[in-house]
């Protein structure tokens, strides 16, 4: 009964963010969201500031295509032949490779152009939704995920889940402090993340618990 409260959670949460993913796109589409994007954009670059600029190149380099890429290979390699995952692995690509295709329908569907008001850095591409933002909440993300059922500590588990959070904040926010994404690509980032993430914990939660079924019903003692 636990375990199906818990498949229900993961589908409810996936749901809400493909729900929010779908009223964000189509305010953009509507020019809807002009407001909102602005006054955030206002505040964060109202922050502006050589140590800031600094560090956020440093937080939006940790979001980057290739730095992402180099992170989840070592991780792979690390699961795979150190921890001995198999499961945990195909969960890890489910994800990463979910993200990525998820971001790129999105850009190529809604062709959104990136804010071109006060730019610290250049970047190429569409705007909608953050790469990033969708990256980082991914990797980020699934980690936090994998190492919460490994530590049994609730301090360890809380320090997981507050460094994995401000880094996928802090990621996002660099995008719109160095001008390359409007608030609501950051935003729609992560709920789009959110949906891959979730769903993926879903169906992977959901093979576990047939997996260790069948095993029991495999070495279920007779008479």
């Amino acid at each position: 009964m636990h375990r199906r409260k818990s498949h229900t959670y993961w589908i409810i949460l996936s749901l809400l963010c493909a729900i929010c993913v779908a009223v964000i796109a189509v305010m953009i589409t509507n020019k809807q969201i002009a407001g909102f994007d602005s006054s955030i954009i206002s505040a964060v670059q109202g922050l502006e500031s050589p140590a800031l600029t600094a560090l956020f190149k440093i937080f939006t380099f940790i979001g980057s295509t290739a730095t992402v890429a180099v992170l989840s290979l070592l991780l792979l390699v690390f699961m795979y032949f150190v921890m001995r995952y198999r499961s945990e692995v195909f969960l890890f690509i489910a994800v990463m490779g979910g993200t990525v295709v998820f971001n790129q329908i999105f850009k190529y569907m809604f062709h959104r152009e990136r804010p071109s008001i006060h730019r610290l850095v250049e970047e190429t591409g569409f705007s909608f939704p953050s790469g990033h933002s969708m990256l980082a909440f991914a990797l980020f993300g699934v980690v936090a995920f994998l190492l919460w059922h490994e530590l049994s500590s609730r301090i360890a588990r809380g320090i997981v889940i507050v460094v994995a959070a401000l880094v996928i904040l802090c990621v996002g926010i660099s995008r719109i402090y160095l001008g390359v994404h409007y608030p609501s690509d950051v935003l729609g980032g992560y709920l789009s993340s959110g949906f891959v993430l979730t769903i993926m914990i879903w169906f992977y939660q959901r093979h576990k618990e047939k997996t260790s079924m069948r095993r029991n019903r495999r070495y279920r003692p007779i008479g």
